[in-house]
């Protein structure tokens, strides 16, 4: 019934952290997407160039990773400040 790879778990995961980042900061999970979406643009331009055509799953992945990389860097952003 429903197909849960890896890739999409860590989609789910990616979204919450989307989700989340409005209670908790949102600068480097949606710098992470931005870059992810800027990076996803390149990818397309460059499959459309070549012949390969729209790859969603792709850029799919390519969100996810640089979200989830956003979210990384926001927990060790938050880790590396003294508490007062």
């Amino acid at each position: 019934m429903f197909d849960l790879n890896l890739w999409n778990a860590l989609g789910i995961i990616a979204i919450i952290c989307l989700v989340a980042s409005f209670f908790i900061g949102k600068n480097a999970i949606w710098g992470g997407l931005t870059l992810g979406i800027v990076i996803s643009v390149v990818a397309l331009i460059v499959n459309l160039i070549i012949g390969n055509g729209f790859k969603s799953t792709l850029y799919k992945d390519i969100l996810t990773v640089s979200v989830l990389a956003g979210a990384l860097f926001e927990f060790i952003g938050r880790l590396s400040k003294p508490k007062h």
